[in-house]
């Protein structure tokens, strides 16, 4: 069971996106999950610099020799928009039912040939899978490898990403092909950061772009272009189509809605099996009830696909299983390794994937060691029919996967990034009635832990969500195991943010936990603590406090004076105090607290440093900096050292150290370590994460202080309509915000008016709780 401490920190966290030197090394500010400003040594840097890539430089996950029909406009439109505006996104046009949103509209395919005509007025071509912001600095971190091989070796993924983003600001000319976007906003870092080459992205998306990039929508293939298609994949070179077979090839087009993918599925069968156009459209008839204009454009996709795969299961029935279970994962970077427990012999998993691929149901990485599924494969392999209260085909496998995967998985952070996709893609995939299992729910448990230690709570909230449900169907509402479930979950809805979530939550797993395991149990215990921790971060002092006092006094009589949990509750009263502005007693009760888990658990324990960061923030408001600055500074060297740079209590840290050098009259020193926090907090919590709020709060005040109105107004402003939206309209944040705001615009009406009058402010910017 998680036990939230109280952050003690106090405040924001996050980097900024500019780069600077600092003697020869340089800094550099990278995208995604788990983003961070990465330091580059300084011979780093200067290859960066200097090395030139080799003449048609790229990546590019295909050749320029395959079949491109009916895009010649829309590739002359693209170099169009490419060479007057920089940037240009490929989306699937609004509103055409064909493929309801998902892939299959050749907008890919569209980028590549894009790339290959014109690769040679590029310094540099580099595809970028997209799909995720974790995907972009992985792919990223691809080209350092490429271009500087003898640095990159040893080099980590986002150290790596950081460099390829400080050679393409050196060298201009390149071009970066997004594909895939899932998120426009993914890419507003790299349009900013990265001015001088052509950026192409292609998406699903349709909306969402007005700010990012001008868009070219991607229709239909027209009549002749779809023909010419399925003619020229169907049959042998050289073959010329007679009359007869143009027609059904027409015939056959209409029916598959003109839709590329589509078109191309069934070329592929077609020349594999040898069937002809006449007979594969009669089978299509068979199972289709409506004509050619009013087809169901995903049905008519699942029948192409069913008779694919009837092909490929007679060549190979185990490649059907393996493809029914590679439906229930992420699409994309499946690794070989992971299909092992389904096809145990290595030839024999070689031959199956063999058997998908000949068929275009699969494409490998560059390595084959890793395997792709198109979304929309996927999506009809997942709604095949069932009974209703069984595992849909290869749902069981898929789960029977992942269990495999994570079982004894606990420290090898690479083999963990790349399993985690899978896992949330099980758990957010979960069908209606299927069966629930206990191991499905070790399985999300432990990747749920993985992510939690990482620093990343708030992400595990579709695993708990997924865990909690297998438990409550498998144990019953009131077992332990679905108790600590939801309060884990509650956890990490406190985490996110979403207090309006965790309290009920928090209220209902205490009530249960005290009826069924009694007052004084320890799960009991932690899960007062954490309601208490949620009424705090809800401003709720009056609540918080007394429950507390009751845990701690608790946890003493249970668990003695020194067990780690009671110096967690100590460590949460004294904050607090300190909250509610009681700093006799919050200093006193930090420093006892700090002295024990010296002794107890050491000198760099995270709950160690918890406790220094507590104390020294309390020193902070006692006035007494002298204490305070070397304590902070002490802290968060420790805290990259032992968490690492992007850990929520490391960006805690570095935002109350730029609180105290404010504090100190230092805005040289506190302004730049806010915005590099701030970026951080957006780029690792969200934007709208209550310490991002306060991230955004503290460096508005800061601006203020230096006499900067034109950056502090609209930073004040849109924290507080982001504050009333989260917190609430009388949240005490949300009134500080209010006041802020309100005095920042009497100072500009003041300046306005030329007055020469000066006054203070009487709020103060805020240090939230950290984690322990």
């Amino acid at each position: 069971m998680t036990d939230g401490e109280v952050a003690g920190g106090g405040g924001v966290q996050a980097t900024g996106a500019r780069s600077m030197a600092v003697g020869g090394h340089v800094s550099v500010a990278i995208t995604g999950d788990g983003a961070r400003v990465v330091m580059l040594p300084a011979e780093a840097v200067r290859w960066a610099k200097e090395l030139d890539a080799p003449p048609s430089a790229g990546n590019l996950p295909g050749s320029a020799s395959g079949v491109f029909v009916g895009r010649e406009g829309e590739l002359a439109e693209l170099r169009r928009l490419l060479a007057d505006q920089r940037e240009a996104a490929v989306t699937q046009i609004s509103g055409v039912r064909a493929i309801h949103g998902l892939g299959g509209i050749g907008k890919s395919s569209l980028a590549l040939r894009y790339a290959h005509t014109y690769r040679r007025t590029y310094a540099l071509v580099w595809w970028v899978n997209a799909a995720s912001t974790e995907q972009i600095v992985t792919s990223l971190a691809a080209l350092a490898t490429q271009l500087c091989p003898q640095w990159a070796a040893a080099a980590g993924v986002q150290e790596r990403a950081a460099w390829a983003i400080l050679w393409l600001q050196w060298h201009p000319g390149w071009l970066l092909v997004y594909d895939n976007v899932e998120d426009p906003a993914d890419l507003r870092h790299y349009l900013g950061t990265l001015p001088d080459g052509h950026h192409l992205a292609t998406s699903r998306t349709a909306t969402g772009w007005h700010t990012i990039a001008p868009t070219m929508p991607l229709d239909l293939l027209d009549v002749e272009a779809a023909v010419d298609l399925l003619c020229t994949l169907a049959f042998a070179a050289g073959h010329v189509p007679t009359p007869a077979q143009l027609r059904d090839a027409a015939d056959l087009a209409a029916d598959l809605g003109y839709l590329p993918l589509a078109l191309e599925q069934a070329g592929a069968y077609l020349f594999e099996t040898g069937t002809s156009l006449a007979d594969y459209r009669q089978m299509l008839g068979q199972v289709m009830d409506a004509a050619a204009g009013g087809i169901d454009p995903e049905r008519t996709i699942a029948r192409i696909w069913h008779h694919t795969l009837t092909a490929v299961e007679r060549r190979n029935p185990q490649a059907v299983i393996l493809l029914n279970a590679m439906a229930w994962l992420a699409p994309e970077d499946i690794p070989r390794t992971m299909l092992a427990p389904l096809c145990p012999d290595p030839l024999a998993l070689g031959q199956a994937l063999g058997a998908l691929y000949a068929y275009n149901m699969i494409a490998y990485s560059a390595d084959h060691q890793a395997i792709n599924v198109h979304r929309l494969v996927q999506t009809v392999l997942r709604h095949q029919p069932t009974d209703s209260d069984s595992y849909p085909p290869g749902r069981r496998d898929a789960e029977h996967l992942v269990q495999q995967a994570t079982s004894g998985n606990s420290t090898n952070t690479p083999q963990w990034e790349q399993l985690l996709p899978h896992v949330i893609a099980v758990a957010d995939s979960t069908p209606l009635h299927s069966p629930a299992s206990t191991d499905t729910a070790d399985a999300y448990h432990a990747a749920a832990q993985y992510l939690y230690n990482q620093g990343r709570n708030a992400h595990t909230i579709p695993l708990r969500t997924a865990a909690l449900a297998q438990c409550e169907q498998v144990l019953g509402d009131t077992h332990s195991r679905t108790l600590t479930s939801r309060n884990n979950l509650a956890h990490a809805y406190a985490a996110a943010g979403d207090l309006g979530r965790a309290i009920p939550l928090y209220e209902a797993t205490l009530a249960q936990c005290e009826q069924v395991l009694g007052d004084t149990h320890p799960d009991t215990l932690t899960n007062r603590n954490n309601l208490a921790g949620a009424y705090e971060s809800a401003g709720d002092l009056g609540r918080a406090i007394p429950l507390y006092e009751a845990t701690l006094a608790l946890r003493e009589q249970v668990l003695g004076d020194t067990h780690p949990q009671t110096l967690t509750s100590r460590n949460n009263l004294a904050y607090a105090y300190r909250a509610s502005g009681d700093l006799e007693r919050a200093i006193s009760l930090h420093e006892a607290t700090l002295a024990q888990r010296e002794q107890v658990l050491g000198d760099t324990h995270p709950d160690t440093l918890t406790s220094r960061n507590n104390l020294a923030g309390a020193y902070e408001e006692a006035g007494d900096l002298e204490r305070a600055i070397p304590l902070l500074e002490a802290t968060l060297a420790l805290r990259e050292q032992v968490l690492g740079d992007t850990h929520p209590d490391t960006l805690a840290s570095r935002n109350n150290l730029a609180g105290v050098y404010e504090s100190a009259g230092d805005l040289e020193r506190a302004i730049p370590l806010y915005e590099a926090t701030l970026a951080q907090c957006e780029q690792v919590l969200g934007d709208t994460h209550p310490q991002t709020l306060i991230s955004r709060n503290n460096l508005a005040y800061a601006y203020h202080s230096a006499g900067d109105l034109e950056r502090a107004i609209p930073l004040y402003e849109a924290t507080l309509a982001l504050r009333e939206q989260v917190l609430g309209d009388t949240h005490p944040q949300t009134l500080t915000s209010r006041n802020n705001l309100a005095y920042a615009y009497r100072a500009a009406q003041a300046v306005q008016q030329r007055s020469t009058a000066t006054s203070t402010t009487d709020a103060d910017p805020q240090q939230p709780s950290t984690s322990g």
